[in-house]
């Protein structure tokens, strides 16, 4: 089982670690504050007070064991490289960082970190994404130019095969599954059926959710079948 360290539990640090370890995954939680180590100390594997721009510090501790390094310090950016060297030169092999803009994450990106992402600048993507278009439940940025995206089957799609659809050649995207509500015996309620698979013949109903991926600008062409 993969193991992690989770640097830096503000807001963002703690959601990370708590959600591994709710998952059954073990967590080395460091933070320089001691009372913030001991409100989680419960929750993880172990949690740490120590200033993380200590490689000894962290040697100690024996952070070169994790498989994966998340670095939650973003306000203070010279400590967010500082840790990242650090654990560069311990040999972390994934280094995943939080940053605050577009300059940060191109430092940290050059100094080695494995993954950068911006929380924030992420989160206000999918809400304004969701604003902009009534038929969008997710909306996942992959990159600049491209996303995932979950929305409800257009009108025009009920009744139809993908095959007759063929949102690849009309569209330039990918149907990569299709999420329906069906009624479960047992529970007396409707539950969730995802085809992660679906093919070609599968016929589109009303109140499907498509999972679509593409170019942001092809996706955009086929909301406004809405």
């Amino acid at each position: 089982m993969r193991q992690f360290a989770v640097i830096g539990l503000g807001r963002f640090g703690l959601s990370v670690a708590r959600t591994l370890a709710e998952k059954g995954y073990q967590v080395l939680a460091i933070d320089i504050k001691e009372s913030i180590t001991q409100d989680v100390s419960d929750e993880v594997t172990q949690a740490v007070c120590l200033d993380a721009t200590d490689e000894k510090a962290l040697r100690g501790v024996g952070i070169e064991n994790v498989d994966v390094a998340v670095i939650g310090v973003g306000t203070n950016l010279e400590a967010s490289i500082l840790i990242t060297l650090n654990l560069k030169e311990i040999g972390v092999k994934e280094i995943v960082c939080k940053a605050v803009n577009k300059d940060h994450k191109k430092a940290l990106k050059k100094i080695g970190a494995t993954k950068v992402i911006q929380p924030e600048k992420e989160m206000g993507v999918r809400v304004a994404n969701s604003l902009v278009s009534s038929s969008v439940i997710e909306h996942i940025e992959l990159s600049d130019e491209s996303s995932i995206v979950e929305l409800i089957a257009p009108k025009q799609f009920i009744g139809k095969s993908l095959r007759e659809v063929d949102v690849r050649a009309k569209f330039g995207v990918t149907v990569i599954a299709v999420k329906r509500r069906i009624p479960s015996v047992s529970k007396g309620e409707e539950e969730e059926i995802v085809n992660v698979s679906p093919q070609a013949e599968d016929i589109i109903k009303k109140g499907d959710i498509l999972v679509v991926l593409g170019p942001n600008e092809n996706i955009d062409k086929l909301k406004k079948k809405h």
